[in-house]
């Protein structure tokens, strides 16, 4: 079920800071409370392969982030202990030293499992006679984007192998932000500094002649 247009879940879960300090975190009152945009990027385990690319790629457009008013959060549902050990681990060995935003542990599964965003189903095994859960119970390459009153406008869910275009995400804040204080709406491929459009007949007839 699309959770765009919807409040991010009133959930608050573990996480840790890149100092190994231990959070409780909530990522809606993040928003809110820090009148910031979020994006938020689950990744399926660490010390694995796809992930320390993407998870560097989002420490290296931090900035940009920054300067668009927006926080960045990571999220899997390894624990604190994992997390930080793997922030102790240099980026030529496959580690995320470096990385300086706060990642979530959600252990419980709780949040992921409300996202929706876990590999796993639970199946009936007639041996046994009951249910038992199938998949790796991990997340898939989920990401969300917050706005400033805590509600979502973009969602997006990779499968494992593929790795994110961090560029989009800065795509699409720019594209909200310009929504939110020109009025104006964004034709595909917009980006800042282009043309956008009314939300009428006519702008739209005229945006489509000139491009």
């Amino acid at each position: 079920m699309a959770l765009v247009g919807k409040k991010f879940p009133n959930i608050t879960v573990d996480a840790i800071s890149s100092m190994g300090d231990n959070l409780r975190i909530n990522v809606l009152e993040e928003a809110v409370n820090n009148k910031k945009k979020v994006v938020l990027f689950w990744y399926p385990k660490d010390f694995t392969f796809v992930c320390p690319t993407e998870l560097h790629a989002f420490q290296a457009a931090l900035g940009e982030f920054e300067k668009r008013n927006t926080m960045v959060i990571g999220a899997s549902c390894d624990t604190n202990e994992v997390h930080f050990a793997w922030l102790n681990t240099a980026k030529d060995n496959g580690g995320i030293e470096g990385v300086t935003y706060p990642l979530i542990a959600d252990t419980t599964r709780n949040l992921a499992a409300n996202l929706d965003i876990l590999e796993a189903e639970w199946v009936f095994d007639e041996e046994l006679n009951d249910e038992i859960l199938e998949g790796s119970n991990v997340t898939f390459r989920a990401t969300y984007l917050i706005d400033e009153e805590g509600k979502i406008f973009h969602e997006s869910v990779n499968d494992m192998p593929l790795g994110r275009n961090v560029n989009e995400y800065l795509r699409l804040i720019d594209a909200y932000t310009h929504v939110q204080t020109k009025g104006e709406v964004c034709p595909a491929n917009w980006e800042e500094g282009k043309d956008a459009m009314s939300a009428d007949r006519n702008s739209t007839a005229a945006y489509l002649a000139s491009h």
